[in-house]
């Protein structure tokens, strides 16, 4: 469970420093969101600045789950935390694999299934 604990989290903070790069406008939105604009309008900006910040909030879920954290008393609720992500992530998996962008097929589908499968493990074994 721990190393699925820290693949997991691994993976998903990659993203997530993605997601902050698209935020601050670097043109890298082949890579997300349909991959339809290159540099993120402001407004995806602001949405891949919050996506960021919740894909954070999974990774402290999936290491507290996990046992690697101990913030507070909050376990069940970690585990629960990632049960919606693993499942998230499941579906998030099919739609990368649908995008037109080949880059997000390429990158984000694998990276989605990995990190899918790490929090269902971690849920079931929490």
């Amino acid at each position: 469970m721990l190393v699925a604990a820290i693949i997991g989290s691994l993976v998903f903070l990659f993203v997530t420093v993605i997601y902050v790069l698209l935020a601050i406008g670097l043109p890298l939105g082949e890579y997300a969101m349909g991959g339809k604009y290159r540099i993120m309008p402001k407004a995806m900006r602001v949405a891949c600045a919050l996506s960021a910040a919740v894909q954070m909030f999974a990774v402290f879920c999936i290491l507290q789950a996990a046992g690697i954290l101990e913030i507070g008393a909050w376990n069940d609720f970690a585990r629960g935390v990632c049960y919606f992500f693993a499942f998230y992530l499941a579906l998030n998996t099919v739609m990368n694999a649908l995008s037109r962008s080949k880059k997000e097929k390429m990158l984000m589908t694998p990276l989605s299934f990995v990190a899918s499968v790490c929090f269902f493990f971690v849920a079931f074994n929490a």
